[in-house]
């Protein structure tokens, strides 16, 4: 019923950019918040970033001032903008939502397939 799509993950080297996008569709009735996770090889998930309806937003301390998180409402759409790349960066970055179906009046997280994102030193 509801599908998570990211895109704009690729190859950079260190120091470039990159802007992840991740589109939320099917019978969705309210979005409560929308995050980043990333996995590295061996390591486990971790937060990167969030961003929930009220406007706040959290960042892990790694990504602090290099990354920006947004999303437009209207388009039910989450943007990691990433600047300053470096190799640390590199992982499986994963779009996940907080949101609720038409017809529930339960919140959910729902994930996204996950997009490669590798920084070349």
């Amino acid at each position: 019923q509801v599908q998570l799509v990211e895109s704009g993950g690729g190859l950079v080297q260190s120091g470039g950019s990159l802007r992840l996008s991740c589109v939320a569709s099917g019978n969705i009735f309210s979005i409560d918040s929308m995050a980043w996770y990333r996995q590295a090889p061996g390591k486990q998930r971790e937060l990167v970033a969030k961003f929930s309806s009220g406007g706040t937003s959290v960042y892990a301390d790694s990504v602090k001032g290099r990354f920006t998180v947004s999303g437009d409402d209207a388009k039910n759409t989450a943007y990691l903008q990433m600047n300053d790349l470096k190799t640390e960066d590199t992982a499986v970055y994963y779009c996940s939502a907080r949101l609720r179906i038409w017809g529930t009046t339960t919140w959910d997280d729902y994930w996204g397939q996950g997009t490669q994102v590798t920084v070349s030193s």
